[in-house]
């Protein structure tokens, strides 16, 4: 897979010896600058937008704001920020749905990811996560497809996003089992909606989900990675039991509007960069989520989302996914 293979083999220390910038550039930021996240409380992406946003307003010396804004399959909030002034000032929480896959199922979209946005940098990505209540009789990924196959009636899976709709039918498809997809806005409602036994499983961000799965409140069968998470080395990949083309990754980025200067662009990268490469950062937010750190310039970054939007578009048209 293409920008699997860019994502591994660029090394974190492509990050290190950049000139500092701040010094160089007085005029920004004068003012607070927001980061529309277009997803609800409780995912991953809202977790780590605010994060960020603290440590990110520390080295800038100006409030870094988020703002919730999510509906719609998070169009809504890329709207919202496709209407910003490109000056810097609004930046929107891009990622594999709005930045990806949504250009690929929605009819219409109103916004292009590629034309109308310029990513910042990107500053982590997750593994997503199969998970089922921790009262389940399903105990492996192997238990839960076959009753998939086997049943009468399809399994329910709690999905939160574009991405996660279509790999919830991609994921159908490949095992040939039976599913019926309940979308919800945000993953904190498909979590509750797991852990109340209303879902027979979800298929939702690893990073939202690790504490609770630390906690045994949810019990995790696979994982969607390329290689099974070092810091849950017992939860093995739907790679290796038996899928070997299903690999499915989160990724956060912040982006701004295409037209935004390059010197203010340049500004905020630097800071993206610092937070992304202090310690605290990857042992106190990255480590415990199941975050890995996208050591990558911006133009890599786009080169990635490009392809990945073609890959996403050879699955939906192989799943015949419509969005609904």
């Amino acid at each position: 897979m293409k920008s699997s293979l860019i994502f591994a083999s660029v090394v974190m220390t492509s990050l290190i010896g950049h000139a500092n910038t701040f010094a160089q550039t007085t005029d920004f930021p004068l003012k607070p600058i927001r980061i529309i996240v277009p997803f609800g409380n409780g995912s991953g992406s809202d977790t780590n937008a605010r994060f960020y946003a603290d440590k990110m307003g520390a080295i800038l010396g100006q409030p870094v704001i988020v703002e919730n804004k999510p509906g719609a399959d998070a169009t809504i909030g890329m709207m919202a920020a496709k209407a910003a002034p490109a000056d810097g000032y609004t930046l929107v929480q891009g990622g594999i749905s709005p930045s990806v896959v949504n250009a690929v199922v929605i009819p219409e979209l109103g916004y292009d990811p590629v034309r109308d946005f310029i990513p910042i940098l990107g500053y982590g990505r997750n593994m997503n996560v199969i998970v089922v209540p921790i009262n389940s009789k399903y105990h492996t990924f192997s238990e839960l497809v076959a009753a998939g196959q086997q049943t009468t009636e399809a399994l329910t899976v709690g999905t939160f996003s574009t991405t996660l709709n279509l790999s919830a039918a991609w994921l159908g498809n490949l095992t040939q089992s039976k599913m019926i997809n309940v979308p919800y806005k945000g993953q904190s409602q498909v979590m509750n909606d797991l852990m109340g036994n209303h879902l027979d499983f979800a298929l939702i961000d690893l990073g939202g989900a690790s504490m609770l799965i630390r906690e045994k409140k949810l019990r995790a069968l696979a994982v969607t990675g390329e290689y099974r998470f070092t810091d849950f080395p017992e939860i093995p990949t739907v790679k290796e039991s038996g899928f070997p083309e299903y690999v499915l990754y989160s990724w956060n980025a912040l982006f701004v509007r295409a037209e935004t200067p390059e010197k203010i662009r340049s500004v905020l990268a630097e800071a993206v960069k610092k937070v992304m490469t202090s310690e605290e950062t990857i042992n106190t937010l990255h480590k415990p989520r199941g975050t890995e750190p996208l050591p990558i310039t911006a133009a890599q970054l786009q080169s990635i989302q490009i392809d990945e939007i073609e890959r996403f578009r050879r699955i939906a048209k192989t799943v015949n996914f419509s969005h609904k």
